[in-house]
């Protein structure tokens, strides 16, 4: 009986400092951004893009995805919540990157070179879309296997 008593206060431990690490986790994923100016990106593909991903220049956070939604046109349009201090040129690309091979989704802006800065509400003219993993595998084992038959067809064809 006293095992068991001892059991339960092990296994409840265990809950309360897995529940704190959770909690943790949770709300320190990183700066919090309240206030700022939006930036309007539209994407004929987002992959798995989530509200609140991090907008990154040069591998630093300048902002969070406030909202993705479904445009008149059919393109996915993503609204960014930028950092008040961060100034866009009118000509930079936003593209949607991945950190790591499996690794969360977020939009990285390559900062062009004008002087002229986006105001709020204000759209990218050029956006690069996330590549689908499943499509480029597609591509490069059908391109294989397709460059495979061409070899085997050529050589057949140079022996007779």
């Amino acid at each position: 009986m006293r095992g068991n008593i001892l059991e339960a206060v092990v296994g409840a431990i265990v809950l309360f400092v897995a529940a704190f690490f959770l909690y943790f986790a949770y709300t320190s994923n990183g700066e919090k951004i309240d206030d700022g100016y939006e930036l309007i990106t539209n994407f004929n593909n987002v992959g798995g893009l989530v509200v609140g991903a991090d907008v990154k220049i040069s591998g630093v956070k300048v902002g969070i995805v406030k909202s993705i939604s479904v445009d008149k046109d059919y393109t996915a349009r993503v609204i960014l919540l930028m950092k008040p201090n961060i100034k866009i040129p009118v000509d930079s690309v936003a593209r949607i990157a991945t950190s790591g091979l499996i690794g969360n989704n977020f939009i990285a802006i390559n900062v062009g070179v004008e002087e002229m800065i986006m105001q709020n509400g204000d759209k990218f003219d050029i956006t690069e879309s996330a590549i689908n993993l499943e499509d480029l595998i597609n591509k490069i084992v059908g391109g294989f296997i397709n460059g495979n038959n061409k070899e085997s067809n050529d050589a057949t064809t140079k022996t007779n």
